[in-house]
């Protein structure tokens, strides 16, 4: 069994903004494999689908990004996973739009999310899904861009991309992390 936590903010203020591409990937992931809608669970929305003939579990924590490790923590406990069956999807503006990063483990790189995901597991060995919304304009802060909105020009690759993030999803799923970043990194 697999859990894949796609990270963002809950409410309609959120939607559509660089910091929900992991809910975005989550959402193509469902429309994909899973039958009926999320459910309010581990402090977040889930459901269940098979992907790759693997039963998995889809997650959106609604705890808002910084607080994302308890919901993961409450469903990763709950089937009874490890670290390794856990993949969490979140946005990364080190890397250029477009790009993705599939790692095995690692720091957290500035992404709060991932971040107290880490701090709650207690390790930084978790899989994760690195998606590029980068990079930050010189005259833009942090924050706001990251809670900003996708403009015009970005909407075609995001689109894209969103679609590539669940393949990778589904290769980590099927063929494991190492073939994962073999072919999507």
């Amino acid at each position: 069994m697999k859990l894949v936590a796609g990270l963002g903010n809950p409410g309609r203020k959120y939607d559509d903004t660089r910091h929900n591409v992991g809910f975005a990937v989550a959402n193509e992931l469902a429309k994909r494999h899973a039958q009926g809608t999320p459910k309010a669970a581990f402090k977040g929305d889930a459901i269940e689908a098979t992907i790759a003939g693997q039963k998995t579990v889809l997650l959106w924590p609604m705890t808002f990004m910084n607080k994302s490790g308890a919901s993961v923590v409450l469903a990763r406990d709950f089937y009874k996973l490890t670290n390794q069956d856990v993949l969490i999807v979140c946005d990364d503006f080190n890397l250029a739009l477009g790009k993705l990063r599939l790692r095995p483990k690692g720091s957290a790189g500035g992404q709060n999310g991932l971040d107290d995901v880490i701090r709650m597991l207690g390790t930084d060995e978790v899989p994760r899904l690195r998606f590029g919304i980068g990079p930050v304009p010189p005259q833009w802060e942090h924050a706001d861009f990251v809670l900003g909105k996708f403009n015009k020009d970005e909407k075609p690759v995001l689109a894209e991309m969103i679609v590539r993030a669940a393949d990778a999803v589904e290769c980590w799923i099927r063929d494991g992390v190492q073939a994962g970043m073999t072919k999507y990194n």
